[in-house]
This record gives structure tokens, sequence and C-alpha cells, in this order.
């Protein structure tokens, strides 16, 4: 189980961990009891092999008895980008406990997705409910709500939510008008007010590049609204968001609520117990937006608070390329 959990940081969907495969013999999962459903005889091997049942009993069963199932998650590129990946429900996990504002997170995403200015997708506050209680950072990004406002205003039909839990934007329908980022209640949301800039688009190859809401891996226009999207072009992949595989303390997790289980890229558990053992909440629950992002509190740290003072700066959420 440890040689599980200590693979590639990146190939989540592909090899979770036993506890975190809530329906293998469901149909969900990696493999299935055969010998119940087939006549043919089945000669013991000798060996046996874990495995989960769908109310969350380990059993242990012959190997013989165990039928491997293909499991893609290496989608087809000619899915319905606007529908999502089939039978997925999206959500992450913000473990406030290990945030020490190191900015890895931040930093990624804005490589990946070409983000300059302050127009950082993700954003680290420095928290503190009075001056009585103790400060703590909170990494914040789109909630990918279940009900989303931003959704609801939109007049052209821009943003618009998958069945995979996913809240996207279409920029090439876009026309700026900034109602979305008006009714988000969480201020995730920003606006292309220019270009990149050279600095990001010099070396940088467009060649029959179309756009497409599932791949923000390209500058975004201007005039449009841009948030965080969890990455979809990563996760069809079969691979983590950038923030993920990028914070060195393992703050965020995600995976499938359907399957139960989510990762940090170093361990993979289960999600009702995380958020059952941690006290897990979401953001602003009263508003029912009902949120995919999930936060634990900043209890029993793992860092100390101070160490991310020296990367702190109030109001500015991304360095500005300096003027010559």
């Amino acid at each position: 189980m440890e040689e599980k959990s200590k693979k590639s940081r990146r190939k989540f969907l592909d090899r979770g961990l036993k506890i975190g495969v809530a329906g293998v013999l469901g149909g969900i999962g990696l493999s299935k009891l055969s010998a119940k459903f087939s006549s043919d005889e089945k000669v013991s091997t000798g060996e046996t092999m874990e495995l989960m049942t769908t109310d969350g009993t380990i059993v242990e069963v012959d190997t013989s008895e165990v039928m491997e199932v293909s499991h893609d998650h290496h989608y087809s590129m000619d899915y319905n980008v606007r529908e999502g990946i089939p039978n997925r429900k999206f959500v992450m996990v913000v473990d406030l406990a290990k945030c020490k504002n190191a900015l890895k997170c931040q930093t990624s995403c804005n490589k990946n997705h070409y983000i300059t200015g302050d127009n950082a997708w993700i954003k680290v506050y420095k928290m503190q409910e009075s001056p009585d209680t103790a400060p703590y950072w909170m990494p914040t990004t789109c909630q990918h709500c279940d009900k989303p406002a931003c959704v609801t205003v939109c007049p052209v039909d821009a943003t618009f939510k998958r069945e995979d839990g996913l809240v996207l934007i279409d920029n090439e329908r876009c026309i700026g008008c900034r109602f979305c980022m008006a009714a988000c209640p969480y201020s995730t949301r920003v606006f292309n007010w220019g270009d990149p800039g050279q600095e990001v688009t010099l070396n940088l190859d467009l060649t029959d590049y179309e756009p497409t809401p599932e791949y923000a891996g390209k500058p975004s226009k201007m005039g449009t609204v841009d948030k965080c999207d969890f990455c979809p072009h990563m996760v069809k992949q079969g691979e983590l968001p950038h923030c993920v595989t990028a914070c060195p303390n393992g703050v965020f997790y995600f995976g499938d609520k359907y399957e139960d289980t989510v990762t940090n890229g170093e361990e993979t558990v289960r999600l009702s117990k995380l958020l059952k053992d941690k006290a897990g909440y979401r953001l602003l629950e009263s508003l029912g937006t009902e949120p995919s992002v999930y936060y634990l509190p900043p209890v029993d740290r793992l860092v100390e608070f101070e160490d991310g003072l020296q990367y702190y700066k109030e109001f500015e959420s991304v360095e500005k390329p300096t003027e010559e």
C-alpha cells in the first residue's frame, strides 16, 4: 500500500489506492469479481488480493476470482466539451493546516495559463478573524459551484456548468459584460483588460491553435473574463491540476466525489472520511451555491504562519513585470 501511495504525483485516476476505489465491485472501479457471474471453473492460485466492497468493507479473495476491467481515463478528444467527462464529479479539498504561503501553486498556475499582472486565478490571503485569534493562510480559487450564480446571469451562455462539476468560460462567446463577476459571491473571477504582453507570447507557438473552453493553457483574449478551471486539459489525460502538483506541502487534494476519492499526489484518501475526521466545510454555505471546493480548518498546523510572511504582498496577487 505504501508503494502504491508513492506513485507519480501526476497520475491520480489510473493509480488510486484500494481505499480510494469506492466502486470496485460496483462497476466503477478497476476490478470486479467474476467467478459468481461466469460458469467457467476457476483454478485457485493460492495468492490473495484485497478489494473493497461498495459498503466500504475490505475483503480478501483469491486472485483467480478477479478479472481486470478496461478503464481508460484518457478520454476521447471528441467528447462534448460543454457536457464534460461522463460519470465524474470533480472536487477539491484545501488543507489550511498545511499552507505556508509558498505561492508555488500560484506560480505554476500563472506559468501554465500565461497569466500576468493582478489576474492570478489562485490568491492566497492572510486571514485573521479578530486580534484575539490566530492568523492563517487561505488559498482561494473558483469554487465550481453546483448551483453557480455566474451561469445564471451570463446573457450569452459563455459561462456554463458541465455534468462533471466544472464551471468553465468560453472566451469566444464572452462579451466582457462582467455580470458573472458581479454575481460571484467568492470574487474569484478576473477581467482581461489587456493582452498578456510580449514577455508571454514572444516564444509561444499559436500555429493551428483553436480556442476551446476546456483548455485555457493559451493566453486569454482581451476584454474577456477568466478564472480557475480545474485544468480540464490535464484531468482529461488522467493528471492532476497544476496547483496540486506544484504545492510542496500537499495542501490541495483533488479527485472524484462519485468514487469518494481525493489525492494530493503523495497520499490518496477517502473524501467522506477526510471531511468527517477533519471537520471539512465549504465557504458561504448559507448562500446555497453548493461549492465543489472544501476546506479543512487550520488546526494542528504543520508549518508556522510566520514562515509565509516573506512572500506576502498585501493587495498584490502577482508580482508584476518590471518596466525598463
